[in-house]
């Protein structure tokens, strides 16, 4: 089987198919694609269409990520699952818990391991804030806190998630998450 895997979670949906020996090949679309999530159903058409041949099945390792039921009208049209969910944050914090921590603190930007790694390319040179750090207050103004969804946190990833937060002016709260959720979408996914 291949999963078509949103690059942001390519690494950890890996990790548990590995640790669970599941006959299953990752293949990540680029992570970036979340900046611009009008691309993402037509990316994952192409990369499922051209895996059809070469595997028994494909499923697809995105939650909606902003595509407003794009992504469900290609699975829907090629016969595929996806994972649930709004996006990854769902997958990590659980839908319920996320709504409410949102519902609470509307001003909450969320960071996963992923993004605490990649926090240099994929927002600060993609929003520009590299060349213009003026901008900041215009992206960042509403927010009031980084909510940093832990997987496995280490003190290089909790120091990177610091550097963020103050990279964009605002407090930091470390929320460990763990991978359990993932793996028991993926698991439900891949059946």
């Amino acid at each position: 089987m291949a999963l078509v895997a949103c690059g942001a979670i390519a690494q950890p949906a890996a990790a548990v198919i590995a640790g669970h020996d599941w006959p299953v090949d990752v293949h990540p679309l680029p992570p970036l694609l979340h900046n611009r999530p009008q691309l993402i159903a037509d990316e994952v058409r192409r990369l499922a269409t051209a895996l059809s041949g070469e595997y028994a099945g494909v499923a697809v390792g995105y939650a909606d990520c902003g595509t407003y039921g794009a992504l469900d009208a290609v699975c829907e049209e090629l016969g595929l699952r996806r994972l649930p969910g709004l996006h990854c944050y769902d997958l990590y914090d659980g839908e319920e818990t996320l709504a409410a921590r949102l519902e609470a603190e509307p001003g909450t930007y969320l960071l996963t391991d992923f993004l605490v790694r990649s926090f240099e390319r994929t927002v600060v040179r993609e929003l520009g804030l590299d060349r213009w750090p003026e901008l900041r207050d215009d992206y960042f103004a509403h927010y009031t806190r980084v909510v940093w969804l832990a997987q496995e946190p280490d003190p290089e990833l909790r120091t990177l998630a610091q550097q963020a937060a103050d990279r964009l002016g605002l407090p930091l709260t470390v929320v460990t998450t763990g991978t359990r959720r993932l793996e028991t979408a993926l698991e439900d996914l891949l059946r």
